[in-house]
């Protein structure tokens, strides 16, 4: 970790959990020299090893806020995050295994991609949601913010989708040869329409304030003892129910379908322990440094001592499950991925559909999914290694579990 604080560009400190600042993106760090500004950051601005540009703010960072709330500083997949289960079932047991589908593995990774609706897909029918069902119990609490209510209804036929980009199901093997299932995704459509509607919200209220916070740094924000404020609260926890529900339904359903699979065709009593399921694009208050904090984590994940966390490689690599240390320097946080090395379009420029696809094969990776058209955007060379952003955070993390990836489901 570096401290980049240069008294007439930054009125707090900026800590860097990477070598030195030539693996930064500039505008990756004009975002941070933006955020390390406002009036209302306490102690530091804080920036993941797997750090890079985001909208407002970069995609790795975590800052605490007092009193104030900033929907850009959560992003538009409100509550996106993480899923993890271990099972007994040993890897060889699901490669070796023949079905009329192929291998075991083969058949479930198909059995998923058509069971669970990935892309822009949803639900042809309503769906149970208990989240969604608490919400129209206290619908008073939501009412002010009318441009959202539809989506409440809306969000019944998402519940239990996977999205796309770099959401994913993977079938993961452990170093005892065992599987494991670990999935990535938020909270849909439902997420990114409420911080749009309340980012559009603080924009106009930042203009009548006179705000001393530019525009340009698409950093508007909400002061959370206002009316405003109270309200995007109350929306964001709803989404961030509804994204935590989104991943349980998705586990149960691959849960299932892992069951249904090898009870047809082995021998073999499955059982499942180690289940984690963690936000990493989020705000809550939390006590740091004498103070109580609206702690922003846009992706990140808490790590506080003992806590157990997931951080994913890129598609066709490896992830790790790791123990927090509770390091006060990071508010309590380590990287929630391996981060992007250039955009999705840099990526579909610079590698081919055949070359992501011989890659995955020659790692025995089995992969789901519907078009392979866009496959280059997620190739795992077009983001940083997993064991190098691993290595830049030992001081905020422990790695208790390697998992190579042996199948992925995609969007």
């Amino acid at each position: 970790m570096f401290v980049i604080y240069e008294k007439e560009k930054n009125r707090i400190p900026i800590k860097i959990w990477v070598e030195d600042r030539s693996k930064i993106e500039d505008e990756c760090l004009a975002q941070a020299t933006n955020l390390s500004n406002l009036p209302f950051l306490h102690k530091w601005v804080c920036l993941m090893p797997d750090t890079h540009t985001g909208k407002g703010m970069p995609i790795g960072g975590v800052i605490a806020a007092d009193n104030v709330i900033i929907p850009n500083a959560v992003g538009v997949d409100i509550g996106c995050g993480m899923a993890f289960i271990q099972t007994n079932i040993p890897v060889r047991l699901l490669k070796d295994t023949k079905t009329p589908n192929g291998t075991l593995l083969q058949g479930i990774i198909g059995d998923i991609l058509r069971n669970i609706p990935v892309g822009f897909s949803h639900h042809n029918s309503r769906q149970e949601c208990k989240t969604l069902d608490d919400a129209i119990k206290n619908l008073d609490i939501y009412q002010d913010a009318k441009e959202l209510i539809p989506e409440i209804e809306a969000g019944y036929y998402q519940i239990g989708t996977l999205g796309g980009g770099n959401h994913f199901i993977e079938l993961q093997e452990d170093e005892q040869g065992l599987v494991c299932i670990m999935l990535h995704s938020g909270s849909r459509h439902f997420g990114y329409k409420i911080c749009n509607y309340y980012h559009k919200l603080a924009r106009e209220l930042n203009t009548r304030w006179f705000s001393s916070v530019p525009d340009e740094y698409r950093l508007a924000f909400l002061p959370v003892n206002t009316k405003e404020g109270q309200d995007y609260i109350n929306w964001m926890n709803l989404a961030l129910g509804f994204a935590s529900e989104n991943r349980s339904q998705m586990l149960d359903n691959v849960i299932n379908i892992v069951n249904k699979w090898v009870k047809k065709h082995c021998d073999f009593n499955t059982d499942y322990t180690d289940l984690i399921n963690c936000h990493h694009n989020y705000a809550a208050i939390e006590h740091h440094y004498g103070r109580n904090v609206w702690v922003h984590r846009k992706g990140a994940i808490r790590a506080r001592e003992d806590e157990l966390g997931i951080i994913p490689g890129a598609m066709g690599s490896y992830s790790y499950i790791v123990k927090g240390k509770g390091n006060p320097e990071s508010f309590h946080s380590c990287s929630h991925g391996a981060g992007r090395l250039m955009s999705r379009k840099k990526a579909m420029e610079t590698f081919g559909v055949d070359e992501v696809i011989n890659d995955l094969k020659a790692s025995e990776v089995i992969i789901g999914k519907r078009s392979k058209k866009d496959i280059p955007e997620e190739s795992k060379f077009a983001y940083k290694d997993i064991d190098t952003v691993i290595n830049n955070e030992l001081d905020l993390i422990e790695p208790i579990k390697k998992l190579k990836t042996i199948g992925v489901v995609k969007g």
